[in-house]
Formats: C-alpha cells, sequence, structure tokens
C-alpha cells in the first residue's frame, strides 16, 4: 500500500510540476507579446497601388458537404477586391451529397460573370482536405495561395491586407486573426471565444515576436506557393497537416507573418458534438506532429534554444490535457494518502504550483481579454466569470482530449471528421435541421458520466476527511464533467 502511495504522489506531482513548466512558457509568451506591442512594424511591403507590384493569387476554398454555407461563402469570395486578371478562384469540392449540385451551380453564375472560378472535384477524398489542397496545388495559377474554410467570412480588402507583407523573400506564410460571429449565442462559444483569442493573440504574437514557431490555422491565411513546395506540399498523415507543414515549412527556415489586426470572421461550433469532434481532431493531431516534428525541432541546427524550447511546447499543446486529467484522477486518492500516511502531508505543499499556474494563466488571459474587449471594472468582473467557466469546462473535457492525445502519440489512425457548419445566423432556430449534425452517443460520454460521480465521490470526501485542501478543485472537475455529460447527452438541443 505504500509503494502504491509512492507512485500516485510521484505522478501527481509530477502532472502538477509539468502545468507549471507549460505556464511559465506562457507567462514568457505573455512578456513578449507586451514587448511586441512597443514596436513599430517595420516590414517590407508590396506598394499593391503599384501595377507592377501586384502578384498573382490563387483563393482555395476547400469544402465537404456544405450546403449551409456555400453560397455565403462564395458571395463573400466573389466580392474580395483584387485586380480580377490576376485572381484566381478553386472550390475544392470533395462533397458526397446533394450539395455539390448546388455549387456546381453557383460557381458557374460566377463563372459567367467573368470571374476566374473553377470547380474541382474529386474520385474519392484520399488525404481529405490536405489530399484536395494538394490536388488543386497542381493546377493553380497564383504565386500566393490564399485558403478559407467553408464558415469564414472575410472583409473584401483582405488580400490588400495580407498580401504586402510578401515583398520579404523569406515569408512563406501570412496568418490573420479569427473573428466570431456567434461569440455570444452560448456559454459553449463563449468559452470557445475565450481560447481562441488568447490563442490568437497571447500565443500567436508571443511566439511570432521573438521568431518562434507558430502555426498556420488551417484557413484565412495565405502560403507562398513556393515556401508549400519546399516544404514537401500537404501530407495527410496527421489530422492537423496545417501545423505539420508549417513546422516543416519553418524548419526549412522559412518565416511566418502573423498579424493580429486582421481579422477574419468565422463560426464557432455551436453544439457540444462538434465541439467534441473538433477538439478531438485538433489535439489528436497535435499529439500526432509532436510524434512527427519533435525530433526534427530539438536535431536542426539552423534554431536556438529557446525556439526549440517553445517549439516542443507549443508541439506538446494537447499533451498538457494528458497532465489535467492526471492530476485530476489521482487528487482523490491523494486526499486518502495524505489522511492516512502523515508522511506524505508535505507533499501537498506542491500544489502551490497548480495555484501559481492558475494566477498565470488568469494574468495571460486578462490581457488578451483586455485588448479584445478594453478595461475596467464591468469588464473585469465579466472576464473573472468567464475565466472561471472557462477553466472549469476545460476541464470536463480533459477526459475526451486525453483519449484523442493518447490515440495521436500511440499512432492510432482515423478519419478526418470535418465540424459540421450550422450557418446560425442566416437560419435561426432552422440550423436545428441541419442534416450533418450526429445524433451519435459517444461512449466516451458514459465514461464522464461516470466522473461526475466520481468527483461528486471526492466532494463528499473533503467533508467526510474534514480536509477541504482540494475541494474548489473537485467541484470544478464535477461541475465541467456534469456540463459535459449533460450538453452531450442533450445532442442538438
Amino acid at each position: 500500500m505504500l509503494l502504491l502511495s509512492y507512485i500516485v504522489v510521484i505522478l501527481y506531482s509530477l502532472a502538477i510540476f509539468l502545468l507549471f513548466l507549460y505556464s511559465l512558457a506562457q507567462f514568457n509568451l505573455l512578456l513578449n507579446y507586451l514587448k511586441s506591442k512597443k514596436k513599430e512594424d517595420q516590414s517590407l511591403q508590396f506598394d499593391l497601388s503599384l501595377q507592377s507590384e501586384i502578384p498573382s493569387v490563387t483563393i482555395q476554398l476547400p469544402i465537404y458537404n456544405e450546403k449551409y454555407v456555400i453560397e455565403r461563402l462564395l458571395n463573400t469570395i466573389s466580392q474580395i477586391d483584387y485586380p480580377r486578371g490576376l485572381l484566381e478562384i478553386q472550390v475544392l469540392d470533395d462533397s458526397t451529397d446533394d450539395s455539390i449540385i448546388e455549387t456546381k451551380a453557383l460557381v458557374n453564375k460566377l463563372f459567367a460573370t467573368g470571374l476566374d472560378i473553377k470547380h474541382i472535384t474529386r474520385t474519392d477524398r484520399k488525404g481529405y482536405k490536405a489530399g484536395a489542397l494538394k490536388e488543386g496545388l497542381q493546377y493553380a495559377k497564383g504565386e500566393f495561395i490564399a485558403i478559407f474554410d467553408a464558415d469564414f467570412v472575410p472583409q473584401k480588402d483582405w488580400l490588400y491586407q495580407t498580401i504586402p507583407y510578401f515583398k520579404n523573400p523569406k515569408i512563406g506564410v501570412v496568418q490573420t486573426r479569427w473573428g466570431h460571429l456567434n461569440r455570444d449565442y452560448s456559454i459553449l462559444t463563449k468559452i470557445q471565444a475565450f481560447a481562441l483569442d488568447a490563442h490568437f493573440t497571447l500565443e500567436q504574437v508571443g511566439r511570432n515576436s521573438k521568431l518562434h514557431f507558430i502555426n498556420f490555422n488551417g484557413t484565412a491565411g495565405v502560403w507562398r506557393k513556393k515556401c508549400i513546395i519546399d516544404a514537401g506540399n500537404w501530407e495527410s498523415d496527421t489530422l492537423t497537416e496545417d501545423l505539420d507543414l508549417s513546422y516543416r515549412a519553418q524548419l526549412k527556415n522559412w518565416e511566418f507573418k502573423y498579424l493580429e489586426n486582421v481579422v477574419t470572421p468565422a463560426e464557432l461550433p455551436a453544439i457540444i458534438s462538434a465541439a467534441r469532434s473538433q477538439q478531438f481532431r485538433w489535439n489528436k493531431g497535435g499529439a500526432e506532429n509532436f510524434s512527427k516534428n519533435a525530433r526534427r525541432v530539438i536535431a536542426s541546427k539552423s534554431i536556438g534554444f529557446k525556439t526549440k524550447a517553445h517549439g516542443i511546447l507549443h508541439l506538446l499543446n494537447s499533451t498538457m490535457f494528458l497532465a489535467i486529467f492526471t492530476m485530476a484522477m489521482l487528487s482523490v486518492p491523494m486526499l486518502y494518502i495524505k489522511n492516512e500516511f502523515p508522511v506524505f502531508e508535505k507533499v501537498f505543499d506542491i500544489l502551490i504550483f497548480f495555484i501559481i499556474t492558475s494566477i498565470l494563466f488568469f494574468i495571460s488571459y486578462w490581457t488578451t481579454y483586455k485588448n479584445i474587449h478594453g478595461g475596467g471594472f464591468k469588464n473585469f468582473f465579466k472576464y473573472i466569470s468567464l475565466f472561471l467557466t472557462f477553466y472549469t469546462i476545460a476541464m470536463g473535457f480533459s477526459f475526451h482530449n486525453t483519449i484523442a492525445v493518447l490515440e495521436g502519440l500511440w499512432g492510432k489512425k482515423s478519419e478526418f471528421v470535418r465540424t459540421p457548419k450550422l450557418n446560425i445566423e442566416g437560419l435561426k432556430e432552422k440550423w436545428k435541421q441541419n442534416t450533418y449534425l450526429t445524433k451519435t452517443i459517444s461512449k466516451n460520454i458514459f465514461v464522464e458520466g461516470g466522473l461526475v460521480l466520481y468527483f461528486l465521490f471526492a466532494i463528499y470526501s473533503a467533508f467526510v476527511l474534514k480536509d477541504y485542501s482540494l475541494i474548489a478543485i473537485h467541484l470544478m472537475l464535477f461541475l465541467g464533467f456534469a456540463f459535459v455529460f449533460v450538453k452531450s447527452l442533450q445532442t442538438n438541443r
């Protein structure tokens, strides 16, 4: 029993320490972010008022069964301001339903107006999104390749805001910040927006300002075609082909340019089944990329130690859920070990590292929130509520995301599952009739139901043992798993 207690204590302590290290890296990114705000951007830029400096661009639109958003997407893209003779649009359509007919008709209608737009289909979905992008690249006329997912709504002047930065021949990618069309739709969309805002400000700027590795986010960005080819082209052996190509390009010494002030609106998953599938793909893909690219980063002779360290932690982002879940599961036996073996009581002092971790995240995310929504007491109190909600629900997703991470690290392959686009604003309540929404309940949900009871027992244990040192964490875990469990059972309601 004592030996088992030692194992539990060591694993628990290790999980907390890993989370603490990750929070230090995040805090370092915050410092980088704040320093970057004091610098004036002196990047080389094309003067697009001169015809001779305007390069050719291909816009790629990878779609798959997008009947609810395809009209909005094509209407938006057709209105982008750029010389028509230098703009090509590729609709890379892997659809398997009747939306392919509507898309073809819309493309033909736009083509008749003089727009250089092509409807490109494949006989199979080999390579999924990566395969479609690679296929289109063979025929792309543009020197630069802009990519938009089906739920994105770029501004008319989007190309004029991004293309100029490619005057620097070292720039391989220009990435813009995501906006959120349905940020305030529900608690679920609010916390997704909250997390993504932190990524698209604190993390992307914090890394890019010091020329650390950042990633193309799969959409709302532009690639130099030469960069894609030089980095080895799109590959589909991970679920996050965007992160993979980003690292291979930067290992080839291509530089990325991130534009925080250029916002590209998009739709967040508004139902939990869609959010679960997206989270699973992102976290599993992140773990797959760690397995694929970590050794390349470490072995690279062209990058410094600090960039390598941030790169490895970046690739380990999703693996932090494994540390969170390990800490959460072992926190309950830790209560009983402390009560049974007083020798371990001092070990509980390591909890201070988790408290510091939470404080560092709180400070970092406040900076992000303040820059987007403004400061003041009113916004600060809103932020506190949102931060606690985010922290709680993130814990509730920890089991689901841990499974994704373990599958990625173990090399288990799975299908690329698209996130269904709902067009909530356009369809109002009719989005609930979306034929792409799944009614299937994952087996993992029943485990999450068990975890609700597990952490309810943890709260009960605090009163039995008269030890309340972990009750706040256990309450958050109980509420987080309860939220995910109940919402998942409700599926599309």
